[in-house]
């Protein structure tokens, strides 16, 4: 059984890796990783966002896309299929928080060239979390480069999330209240997202309440 193409989304310090480190595991799926350590202008962004955040966001889209179009040519779709830990669509979201003028003309125009032949998730599990939990996660951490991460810029990010995902989607979002449900240590609410993933049947939520 393939389970396709499965993207873990959701604000930094989330959880995502870890999910899908564990659920590539269990499925038997390739892994296909986001990697932001690799970044080397993501230190200087946070530190001084306004003087480098269009060399560390087209970074990112560049290491995005070739890791799109290594998914694309590979054959994980007649094996057990590939998780990824970012989608491809969510680039964008970033980009406009830190870019404007000249800078986004410049983003967007690379961006459009880049993903008219991106693949599509079959699936996207959207991890969410308060905001004081992600940044309690972020310090436990301790990653270099994170260390000038504001809780201004992180709101940002959570709300541009539900408004990437408070819209209709062509694939199946199963998502996931990363406070409600621990995935690392609860065997059950770990095995409720695995089964989701295995066995999409539509729009999933595991949380405490239904979404408004």
């Amino acid at each position: 059984m393939s389970i396709g193409y499965v993207a873990i989304e959701g604000p930094i310090g989330v959880g995502k890796t870890t999910l899908a480190d564990r659920l590539a595991t269990d499925l038997g799926a390739e892994r296909l990783v986001e990697a932001p350590e690799e970044n080397p202008f993501l230190g200087d962004f946070y530190d001084n966002p306004a003087g480098h955040a269009l060399s560390a966001q087209l970074f990112f889209l560049l290491q995005r896309a070739r890791q799109i179009d290594s998914l694309r040519q590979a054959d994980l779709f007649q094996r057990a299929g590939c998780i990824a830990d970012f989608m491809f669509d969510k680039d964008p979201l970033f980009a406009r928080l830190t870019l404007d003028g000249h800078e986004w003309a410049l983003y967007d125009e690379i961006y459009t060239r880049l993903s008219w032949q991106a693949p599509q998730p079959d699936c996207v599990i959207f991890m969410s979390a308060p905001l004081d939990i992600l940044m309690a996660r972020i310090a436990q951490r301790a990653r270099p480069a994170e260390h000038g991460l504001t809780r201004d810029y992180l709101a940002r990010v959570v709300d541009g999330y539900e408004a990437l995902f408070s819209r209709r989607h062509d694939c199946p979002v199963i998502r996931v209240d990363a406070q409600a449900l621990d995935l690392v240590h609860d065997a059950q609410d770990y095995a409720r997202v695995r089964d989701a993933v295995a066995t999409p049947t539509g729009d999933r939520y595991f949380g405490p309440s239904a979404p408004h």
